[in-house]
């Protein structure tokens, strides 16, 4: 991988929101501006069947911005917000590294190249989607976009923070919203501040590291 696809901030680790230095993982240059729209232009012309998994391989496992935890801790964040899950991602994984411009960078790379291709795709839909060759093409992308999805699911699961007592929280949603149908807003009105304050209680409970003298 060349230094141009992981960045070109300077040797500090670049600069982020407020001033703030941040460097990504493994020794990884912080990402300058080209190199966040790149990346995630990438991320959208990838994202056929679903954006999030590719998301995870191209920030995670490709240009090491994020490490797993930070990639886990950053979605959940971003599932709870209002709005498209992807494009908070975007905004958020910007504004870390490169503040207000960066976090425009990584949001016009990510939609720039999906809006020419939906309205191009939405055109030829609307002249040719009653054909059955066109209905088993539609089929066919949206089993492989699940299994996508499912296998990103396990990625996440087998993170080191969420590998452990707090997967009760996940199953308990995963059994209300998907299996009792219970109303997503109100399901995590209820879980998400449960399962802050049981994180937040175990981490207080854990013993700490002596300082050092």
């Amino acid at each position: 991988m060349s230094p141009g696809d992981r960045g070109d901030a300077p040797a500090d680790g670049g600069v982020g929101n407020g001033g703030r230095s941040f460097s990504a993982g493994d020794g990884v240059a912080a990402p300058g501006l080209p190199a966040l729209f790149l990346g995630f232009l990438e991320i959208a012309l990838s994202g056929f069947g679903g954006v999030l998994p590719w998301a995870r391989r191209v920030l995670v496992e490709q240009r090491r911005w994020l490490s797993a935890d930070e990639f886990t801790d950053l979605s959940s964040l971003c599932q709870f917000l209002p709005g498209p899950k992807i494009v908070n991602m975007s905004v958020a994984v910007g504004a870390r590294f490169r503040g207000a411009s960066g976090a425009l960078a990584a949001f016009f790379g990510l939609m720039l190249a999906p809006v020419a291709i939906i309205l191009t795709l939405g055109a030829l839909y609307s002249a040719y989607g009653q054909l059955p060759q066109v209905q088993a093409l539609v089929r066919g992308i949206s089993a492989v976009a699940s299994g996508l999805l499912i296998a990103t699911g396990l990625k996440m699961l087998v993170a080191p923070r969420v590998r452990s007592w707090l997967l009760c929280f996940a199953a308990l949603a995963f059994l209300g919203v998907a299996l009792l149908r219970l109303p997503l807003l109100a399901s995590l009105l209820v879980l998400a501040p449960a399962a802050i304050a049981a994180a937040w209680w175990r981490q207080q409970r854990a013993p700490r590291a002596p300082r050092e003298a």
